[in-house]
């Protein structure tokens, strides 16, 4: 049996990473290239632990857009080269907070 706990400890940690690297905001995101590497792998990473989630579980929390979540890795993982850093930073400020409280909350009640 896997310990999915461990997965959203592991999704919780690339969130944290993610917010310790664009601390600098918008415009150090856009133009600095080890702070786009450091975000991108931990969204991919991110994407990759929610894959690992049983499918109980997240149908226990339809609120996450769990499918979205494993496609953004897909993106992230096959289409570097196509990726938009203005979408991606979008996704940072307005999404990100939102799985951050909602992988919180799931953490609580596992607990």
């Amino acid at each position: 049996m896997k310990d999915e706990r461990l997965y959203l400890l592991h999704i919780q940690d690339a969130i944290q990473r993610i917010e310790n690297y664009t601390v600098g905001g918008k415009e150090l995101f856009l133009t600095s290239t080890l702070v786009q590497d450091a975000v991108l792998r931990n969204l991919q990473t991110m994407s990759e632990s929610s894959h690992h989630l049983s499918e109980q579980l997240k149908s226990q929390y339809p609120e996450i857009p769990w499918r979205q979540l494993w496609a953004f890795r897909n993106v992230v993982a096959h289409n570097y080269l196509g990726i938009s850093l203005e979408h991606i930073w979008d996704v940072l400020q307005n999404d990100l907070p939102i799985l951050k409280k909602n992988i919180e909350k799931i953490i609580c009640h596992l607990t």
